[in-house]
Order: structure tokens, then sequence, then C-alpha cells
């Protein structure tokens, strides 16, 4: 893996996926440059502290790995909003999530999922666009990040673009049935007003 000696420290430090999750939270700051200018391989996170949801999910990701978990992640489609990825893991075999997002309710999941479609709804109500409408639509099967082991996903100095190209074109399950799916459903302003805690301006 070719991890240099302060990320390795770094590395071990993120025993957790609650440490994990902690350090995306408090010590890398969002992502707010216009979608499509950066996706920063897991070294860049760390080196540059700075990374949105796709970028956040690789660096969990390769922590997780560090510890003994596969390096997994899941893509959930919206409509009228951004994809949001997970990087999801398992622990006595059942699923949680570590996350970066700038809403609240995307981040964390504890594992207590036993199925990744469990996992994936429990996002469904906190998965909204600025609107108010409620954007979950879908989401991919686990997928594992060896596969990219060509582009050294996890030290790159290039840009890691294979992996969101990667996600947009592999199969996605529906999360709810065509007829639902095609309604505007809105949130609740409370909820709606939780989701933003904490949020980046």
């Amino acid at each position: 893996m070719h991890y240099e000696a302060a990320e390795r420290r770094l590395l071990r430090r993120l025993s957790t996926p609650e440490k994990i999750q902690e350090f995306l939270d408090r010590e890398v700051a969002y992502n707010k440059e216009p979608d499509g200018i950066t996706c920063r391989s897991p070294r860049r996170v760390m080196r540059d502290r700075v990374g949105h949801c796709v970028e956040g999910a690789l660096l969990a990701a390769a922590a997780l790995e560090f510890h003994g978990h596969p390096p997994l992640i899941v893509d959930l489609e919206a409509v009228r909003d951004d994809d949001h990825v997970l990087a999801v893991f398992r622990v006595d075999g059942l699923w949680g999530a570590v996350a970066k997002s700038n809403y609240s309710g995307l981040r964390y999941r504890t594992p207590v999922y036993r199925t990744i479609r469990e996992l994936v709804m429990s996002y469904f109500e906190h998965y909204y666009n600025p609107g108010g409408e409620k954007t979950l639509r879908g989401f991919s099967r686990p997928v594992g990040l060896g596969r990219f082991e060509k582009i050294r996903w996890r030290t790159s100095e290039d840009d890691v673009w294979d992996i969101p190209t990667y996600l947009v074109d592999v199969p996605h399950q529906a999360v709810i049935p065509d007829r639902q799916a095609r309604k505007k459903m809105r949130m609740d302003k409370r909820l709606y007003d939780a989701g933003m805690v904490g949020m980046l301006k």
C-alpha cells in the first residue's frame, strides 16, 4: 500500500469506524469547490484536510481497510440532487457506514443493519435537496475498491475519477416503487432544520 510514515500514524489512530467519522467531521473541511473540480485520493485528503462525500468515503474505506475491513463503498442515487457515497463495513455480520456530508443526517450509521438495503433506507428521511424535497431513489451494491489498484486509489497524486465514473455506470436498485418515486415528497421544517445543523455556508 506504500503509505508514508505520517500516513500510517494517522491511520493507526483511526482505529474504529467512530474515530474515522470523528476525524472526517472535525479535521476534514467540507470541499466547497464546484462539482467536477477534484476527486482526491485518501493520501491527498489526509494531507489537504479537505474532502467532499466521495473523497471522504475513499479515506474512510482506506482507514477501515488498514484495520482489517475490506474497502467497500456504496453509491446513493438521487433525483434533482447530488448522489452520495458511503464507506460501508460489517461488524458481527451487520452493516454500518461512515460518510462525509454537509448534512448532519447523511453521516455515520451504527452497524445494526442486516442488509445494505436496510442501511440505505435509514438515510431516506434525511436525504433532501435545498428545496426540501426528499430525493433518495436508488443505491448500488457494495463496490470493492480493489478493482482500482491500477490507478493507486489510496495514494495517487492525480484525481481518481475512475471511481465516481464507475459508480455512475453500475446498476442501482430502487428504494421506492416507481409510482411513489414520481411524486415530490416534502420534508417537514423541523427535520429539515435538524439536517442543517453544523452545515458550512
